[in-house]
């Protein structure tokens, strides 16, 4: 994965596939067969066996049976590792809205739904999973001024459906740092605004989930960037990820010492605040808007 900005075509992988390309990729190197001989079994070129394993295409049945008995495995292996491949090629869910969102996105939805922990740093807004419909819907239509009511509403949609990943029984833990500007930025109006605050308070009482809010008064601190997502998956095979958006793409950083660093700038930022003194400010802000 490494670094990538993406707005390209080809499906977004789900954590299924990319737990399967680790897989192929460490079945490989075990065997001691490099990327060019791998190639040469299925007579395809050494880039492709580099894309099946970075999860960047889908894993044919075919091929996937062809290099794991090129790599040794005993044939129950393969049975099983073929019938999760073809499992791993089924669209999300969120697939539904590809029409209405780009593809680089669509790949944050997958590690979002399979991230054991998730943690957020939010400059500008409230972090997806926590938005109210009218919340959601006012900042949408804000970053997509010149959408349509329908495709504006399938947007509004698909960030809903999200927020059930946080209602079911095995529900990743949620750590959300914002910025007290967040609170500031009248979206949508009054009303709007202390509906989403009364949201928020509700759902920091959930014991999988934080709300930090950095108060001003802390001034310039390491994490006064752009809002990034750190995901951390069950799975060994998948490596911690960051994720990071700009205006016309995201970056997807899985290098260690990038990793690291807005792991650390996201524990800076949240001993700048209290769990009372987030609430406090939550509530004097919702009084603000009364």
């Amino acid at each position: 994965m490494n670094e990538s900005r993406s707005g390209t075509g080809g499906s977004a992988p789900t954590v299924l596939r990319m737990i399967l390309g680790r897989r192929l990729h460490d079945m490989r190197q075990a065997a001691d067969v490099s990327l060019e001989d791998a190639a040469k079994t299925l007579r395809v070129k050494p880039l492709t066996i580099r894309r099946l394993e970075k999860a960047e295409v889908g894993l044919k049945p075919l091929y996937v049976e062809k290099l794991l008995e090129t790599y040794g495995a005993e044939q129950q292996e393969i049975e099983e590792f073929v019938d999760l491949a073809e499992r791993a090629n089924e669209p999300g869910w969120w697939h539904a809205y590809r029409d209405v969102v780009p593809n680089w996105f669509t790949a944050y939805v997958s590690l979002e739904t399979g991230a054991k922990t998730l943690r957020t740093y939010e400059p500008h807004y409230v972090t997806g999973l926590l938005q109210t419909y009218p919340y959601a819907r006012a900042v949408l239509g804000g970053g997509f001024p010149n959408e349509n009511d329908e495709d504006l509403e399938r947007r509004v949609d698909l960030r809903l459906r999200r927020q059930g990943l946080l209602e079911k029984s095995d529900a990743p833990t949620l750590w959300v740092v914002m910025e007290e500007a967040v609170l500031h930025r009248a979206v949508g109006g009054p009303e709007v605004m202390r509906e989403q605050i009364d949201r928020l308070l509700e759902v920091s009482e959930l014991d999988h989930v934080s709300v930090d809010v950095v108060p001003f008064s802390a001034g310039a601190h390491v994490g006064a960037c752009a809002p990034f997502t750190y995901f951390r998956f069950e799975e060994p095979e998948l490596p911690d990820v960051v994720y990071s958006e700009i205006l016309t793409g995201s970056m997807y950083l899985d290098q260690r010492s990038d990793v690291v660093a807005h792991l650390e700038a996201h524990n800076r930022m949240s001993l700048l605040t209290s769990s009372a003194d987030s609430r406090a400010v939550l509530n004097r802000m919702r009084k603000e808007y009364s």
